[in-house]
C-alpha cells in the first residue's frame, strides 16, 4: 500500500510523517573511490549522510536507514556485458587497465576492489527498487547511486555499473510495465537512454547542459527513441548559463505533462546536482533553492502520476563541500516529508566535522540566500513562469524547449504549442 492511500496533503504530497522512507546505505558505499585527486570524490556521500543525521532527517519514525547485499551477476547482467564484467573483475583484482571498455582511463581510473564497490552501489539501487515495488516503502534512496553513464559494454563518466538501469531492468522483470526515469544531472543521462532506447515500457526524461558544450556530447532533442518507441526518450538540451527560473520553466514545461500522459507505476529519478552554479564541470547557475524546488516538484509528481511510488538516486556534483551535503540532504529529507526550511542554519558540529575532514569551511545555512540566484529562501517554491505564460521566440532556452516538445510530445497525444 503507498501513502497515497493513507495521508496527502492538499498539493499532492506527503503529509509530515505520513509516508515511509528507506535510504539505503552501507558505509563501504565510500569505497567506490577513483583517488584523491578525482573530481567524483566520495567524501561528497560521507559529508551528505553525516550532515542528514546531524539533522535528524534519519531519525525520523517514517524514516528507516539499512543495509542491502552488492548486486550479483546476475543482476548486473540485465544491462551489461559478461565479458564487461568479467573485464571489470580483472582490472579491479590486477590494477590493470582495459582500454578498449573505458577502463584505465582519466575519468575512469582502474581501482583495485572495482567490481565490489561498483557492485555494492548497484545491490542499493536494487534494493531501493524492491522496497518500493514489493510495498515495503513508499519511497527508497541511494544518494551514492545514479551512475547513469555507463554502457553495456564499457565504464563512462566516472561510472562503472549502471545502477539506475539496473534498477529499472530487475522492475521490468518483476512485473513493472511502465516505469519513468527523470535526470536532472547537468549531464545527459546517456547510459540510462541506451539501455532502453527502443523499449517502449520505459519513459527516460533528462534535463541537460547542452550537449555542445559539455559531455558526453549526446542528448538533443532529436533523440526521441527507437522503432516501437518512438517519443520514450526526452531530451530537454540546455543552454550555458541557465538559472534557477529558466530551468524550472523547462522542466514544468516537459516533465509533468509526459509523466501524466504515461502514467508510470514508478518514477526513479537521478537527481546529479552539477547544475549548481559552483560546480567545477559545467555552466548551468542553478542555486541550492533552484534544486531544492526541483526536488519538491519530483515528489509531488510521484504521487500524482505512480502511486507514490519513488526511487531516487544521487549522481553527479562535484562541489563537495558546498553544494552536494546540503543539496542531497534537502532531497532526502523532501523525501521524507520533513523538509528543512530553506533559510535554516546548518550545525556547527557538521563545519567542524567539514573542517577536520577536508580542511574547507563549510557553509553556515541550508540556503544560497540572496543575491546568489534567482531560487527560493523560504518555505515557499520558487515562483516559475509556466511554459502558458509568456513564450519568447528568441529566447534561447524556450527554444531549446519546444524542440523537445515537438519532437515527443505528439506521440504521447500532446500538442506541443498550446499544453499547458
Amino acid at each position: 500500500m503507498t501513502c497515497m492511500s493513507r495521508s496527502l496533503s492538499s498539493e499532492g504530497e506527503c503529509s509530515s510523517g505520513a509516508c515511509s522512507l528507506k535510504v539505503l546505505w552501507d558505509d563501504r558505499l565510500i569505497s567506490y573511490d577513483f583517488g584523491p585527486s578525482h573530481p567524483l570524490n566520495p567524501v561528497r556521500v560521507e559529508l551528505t549522510m553525516e550532515l542528514a543525521r546531524q539533522f535528524g532527517v534519519l531519525s525520523h519514525p517514517n524514516v528507516k536507514v539499512e543495509g542491502f547485499e552488492p548486486a550479483d551477476d546476475a543482476l548486473l547482467l540485465m544491462v551489461h556485458e559478461l565479458a564487461y564484467l568479467e573485464a571489470v573483475k580483472q582490472c579491479g583484482d590486477t590494477g590493470l587497465p582495459a582500454l578498449e571498455r573505458g577502463l584505465g582511463t582519466a575519468d575512469n581510473p582502474v581501482f583495485l576492489g572495482m567490481h565490489e564497490a561498483s557492485a555494492l552501489i548497484a545491490g542499493a539501487s536494487v534494493a531501493a527498487a524492491r522496497a518500493v515495488w514489493s510495498g515495503a516503502t513508499d519511497h527508497a534512496a541511494n544518494v551514492a547511486g545514479g551512475l547513469h553513464h555507463a554502457m553495456p559494454g564499457a565504464a563512462s563518466g566516472f561510472c562503472v555499473y549502471n545502477d539506475p538501469a539496473i534498477a529499472i531492468a530487475w522492475l521490468l522483470e518483476n512485473g513493472a510495465e511502465r516505469v519513468a526515469y527523470v535526470d536532472i544531472d547537468v549531464h545527459h543521462g546517456d547510459g540510462v537512454q541506451t539501455a532502453f532506447y527502443d523499449d517502449s515500457r520505459v519513459l527516460t526524461i533528462s534535463l541537460h547542459e547542452t550537449p555542445r558544450t559539455l559531455f558526453p556530447g549526446t542528448g538533443y532533442p532529436q533523440e526521441t527513441g527507437g522503432p516501437g518507441a518512438e517519443g520514450m526518450a526526452v531530451n530537454v538540451a540546455l543552454p550555458p548559463g541557465t538559472g534557477d527560473s529558466a530551468w524550472l520553466r523547462a522542466f514544468e514545461a516537459i516533465v509533468p505533462p509526459l509523466l501524466r500522459a504515461f502514467e508510470p507505476q514508478v518514477l526513479v529519478t537521478q537527481q546529479g546536482c552539477d547544475a549548481h552554479s559552483l560546480d567545477p564541470l559545467a555552466h548551468l547557475s542553478l542555486t541550492i533553492d533552484g534544486q531544492r524546488t526541483a526536488y519538491r516538484a519530483l515528489h509531488r509528481l510521484a504521487h500524482e502520476t505512480a502511486g507514490g511510488r519513488w526511487l531516487l538516486t544521487g549522481g553527479g556534483g562535484y562541489e563537495l563541500v558546498q553544494v552536494v551535503p546540503r543539496a542531497w540532504t534537502h532531497l532526502i529529507a523532501e523525501a521524507a516529508a520533513h523538509p528543512i526550511p530553506a533559510d535554516t542554519a546548518i550545525p556547527e558540529s557538521w563545519r567542524d566535522f567539514v573542517r577536520k575532514r577536508t580542511g574547507e569551511i563549510a557553509p553556515r545555512r541550508m540556503t544560497d540566500g540572496p543575491g546568489r540566484g534567482d531560487g527560493d529562501t523560504t518555505d515557499t517554491p520558487t515562483e516559475v513562469r509556466t511554459w502558458g505564460t509568456g513564450y519568447d521566440p528568441a529566447n534561447p532556452l524556450d527554444q531549446a524547449v519546444l524542440a523537445t516538445r515537438r519532437g515527443v510530445f505528439p506521440e504521447h497525444g500532446l500538442d506541443p504549442l498550446t499544453e499547458p
